[in-house]
């Protein structure tokens, strides 16, 4: 399975990929949403996308816009951030994200919502 990991802090990259690499994924990484948008171009096959909200050049919620309108896919897309406002949570569903989480987040945790996204 392939996870792309879509955030601006290097340390929480470091740690979400160490997580899953060990659960088995294939981890991809960007650390903007353009990053990220290339990456999901280029690979038809990604099977998760974890997005941070707040990021240069383009930021989560453009790239859950680009996910599901331009490109037209239906991946889980798992939103981890530090905004812990309803308006934001509810923007994101409305966007089509599948799931909100805030910052910092139990790895465990993580890992067990991940492969319950997967599983549907």
């Amino acid at each position: 399975m392939k996870l792309l990991i879509c955030d601006d802090d290097t340390m929480t990259i470091r740690a979400l990929e160490f997580q899953f690499k060990r659960d088995g994924f294939e981890v991809f990484k960007a650390h903007s949403g353009r990053e990220a948008q290339t990456i999901l171009t280029e690979n038809e096959d990604i099977d998760l996308l974890i997005t941070d909200i707040y990021m240069p050049s383009m930021n989560g919620m453009e790239l859950i816009t680009f996910v599901r309108n331009d490109l037209k896919r239906n991946i889980p897309i798992l939103v981890l951030s530090r905004a812990n406002v309803e308006d934001t949570s509810q923007l994101a569903f409305d966007l089509k994200a599948n799931e909100y989480l805030t910052k910092p987040v139990n790895l465990e945790d993580l890992s067990y919502k991940v492969k319950q996204l997967l599983e549907k």
